[in-house]
């Protein structure tokens, strides 16, 4: 009698799997009711940066409503507007963009040829690391407009002033992030790696750069803000007809007429191409590869 209630309480194999079976099915019908990924999108990822500009506009509208500055020195967001599409062709905004980002996206390829092989070196050579990351420290908390005077007295006011300062902003930080990618590699995979007889370019392929991977992006991501904050800089005091329109260069000439609306035309110009660079470039390179570590749902 023990025997037969003992049993009856011992789930047979074919309820187990049968019951797994409707746990699957259940979690394919959830995956399958989820929303829309058009509404997904909208919902996660347009609403919320809207509704934010959206509240800043009405609190900068508010600002100025309150009349706590004149308005030729906080315009309202109409005011700045109707001045940068009226002034546009005036100012050369749109030869300055096209100068600046090409600027800034060949200063930062430079940057990361130049970081990535300073970083592999000085990760794997202790003596290396020991007498140079201290100073690549110093260097990614040096501000990027403190080289401006030492690349003109160097170069003149010439491009090679504007490449100087963006490397110097840059590298640091492309260099520190692979360091600290390659610090963060745990020890087994070199060692199963070595095991499988990985050893040399094919470690460097199969083991270390999948495994750096984030830290990696990460210093890229931080090294391409340095490199635009950079030129920026390099832009606003370097200032010459020879060197051709440039956003940093257009707004050195709206402080000079004065012209704030300008100036905060220009601003919000400078915001919005860095928002953007980085939501079309770097956010989708650490999405695919979160996703492909399980790290996001979608």
């Amino acid at each position: 009698m023990a025997t037969e209630v003992v049993e009856d309480l011992v789930p047979e194999p074919e309820a187990e799997f049968t019951s797994l079976e409707a746990g699957l099915d259940a979690l394919e019908t959830a995956a399958e009711s989820r929303k829309p990924w058009w509404r997904r999108v909208l919902l996660a990822k347009v609403l919320p940066p809207v509704l934010a500009v959206v509240a800043l506009l009405l609190i900068w509208d508010l600002l100025v409503l309150a009349q706590i500055k004149p308005a030729w020195v906080l315009p309202g967001p109409a005011d700045v507007w109707d001045e940068l599409t009226s002034n546009w062709s005036t100012y050369q905004i749109s030869a300055a963009i096209w100068d600046s980002v090409s600027r800034g996206v060949i200063g930062f390829a430079i940057s990361v040829v130049v970081g990535t092989v300073l970083g592999l070196s000085i990760a794997r050579i202790p003596w290396l690391r020991a007498a140079i990351q201290p100073i690549l420290s110093g260097l990614q908390s040096l501000p990027s407009v403190a080289w401006v005077p030492i690349g003109i007295m160097w170069f003149g006011i010439t491009s090679g002033t504007i490449y100087t300062v963006v490397l110097l902003g840059a590298i640091p930080s492309v260099t520190i992030g692979l360091i600290d990618g390659v610090d963060q590699i745990p020890p087994i995979y070199t060692r199963v790696g070595r095991n499988l007889g990985a050893r040399g370019l094919n470690s460097a392929r199969h083991v270390l750069f999948p495994a750096v991977l984030p830290g990696y992006v990460s210093g890229l991501k931080q090294g391409w803000a340095f490199s635009w904050r950079s030129l920026m800089a390099a832009e606003l005091i370097a200032v010459s007809p020879h060197l051709g329109p440039g956003v940093g260069q257009a707004m050195a000439e709206a402080g000079d007429n004065n012209d704030m609306a300008m100036a905060f035309g220009i601003l919000i110009i400078i915001l919005v191409i860095g928002i953007g660079i980085n939501a079309a470039f770097f956010a989708p390179i650490e999405r695919r590869l979160l996703r492909s570590r399980g790290l996001v749902r979608s």
